[in-house]
């Protein structure tokens, strides 16, 4: 018996340790594809509208950055193996100077964060070297998505001062017209403003970004708009005489389509008044 065991534990002792895997759902941001070898990511987390404060070499003054907020902790397989603070600091600098970046500020052997743009879209990244761990937090500017839509009363005030009002809580899937359950906030203000006015009609304005062609942008607004008016028919029960769909595509923007937030904010539908 005490042979037995005594194999037994000498086998044990001869396996190799195995590698750690993954949390489920994580993997390395697209900026920094690659890690520090013999690390694994223990825990992460994704706010799509977060802030969070970027050190400065004066640990009084920190500067917030909102945006869509990524938070990768690493750990380190063998404590034993694990490389220095600035072995740490020094590759993801590297990292981010090739990345087209600059650098912010860094205390060598501990932090270092930068700034990378790509495709006009900002980040900004800090990397922090703890013990057996590296904490990786990554913000990535873009506007609040509004999921609070303006309520009847503002827009009719719109519809009247100016003749038409964007509604930005009324969503598709990309490439589609279906209108997703979440555009429920919305509709249910338009129908609110509908039946406060029984004399309004409106003309429903698809929009759309500029990324892929004209005509299939144009067939996809003209699509989107018809499927409000459809939603408002059989949901709301409002009259289909009183309303009719459009699209205009990509052909009247209201900011940039170089950027996430522009393409965001021609992505729309508009209530336009019929006279």
């Amino acid at each position: 018996m005490k042979r037995a065991l005594l194999c037994s534990a000498a086998l044990i002792c001869a396996l190799p340790i195995l590698a750690q895997v993954d949390a489920k759902d994580c993997k390395d941001h697209p900026l920094f594809p690659t890690r520090m070898p013999g690390y694994f990511i223990s825990d992460c987390k994704m706010e799509e509208f977060g802030k969070y404060d970027f050190w400065t070499e004066n640990a009084k003054v920190k500067v917030p950055v909102e945006g869509k907020f990524t938070f990768i902790t690493y750990r380190v397989t063998d404590a034993k193996k694990q490389p220095s603070g600035v072995a740490v600091v020094q590759n993801y600098e590297n990292a981010i100077l090739k990345a087209g970046g600059k650098i912010l500020h860094k205390v060598p052997n501990w932090w270092v964060n930068g700034v990378i743009t790509k495709n006009g879209q900002e980040a900004t990244v800090q990397v922090e070297k703890g013990n057996g761990l590296i904490w990786m937090r990554i913000i990535e500017k873009k506007a609040m998505e509004q999921y609070i839509v303006a309520d009847a009363a503002a827009m009719g005030g719109d519809l009247k001062t100016s003749g038409h009002v964007a509604v930005y809580g009324i969503f598709f899937d990309t490439g589609k017209s279906d209108v997703k359950p979440e555009s429920k906030a919305a509709l249910d203000e338009i129908a609110k403003l509908l039946k406060q006015d029984p004399a309004l009609k409106l003309k429903i304005v698809g929009h759309t970004d500029l990324v892929g062609t004209i005509e299939s942008n144009m067939k996809l607004s003209q699509a989107r708009g018809e499927a409000v008016v459809q939603a408002l028919v059989s949901q709301y029960g409002i009259a289909p005489a009183r309303l009719k769909g459009y699209g205009v595509g990509p052909l009247s923007p209201v900011a940039t389509n170089d950027t996430d937030d522009g393409r965001a904010k021609n992505r729309r539908v508009e209530l336009v008044k019929e006279m």
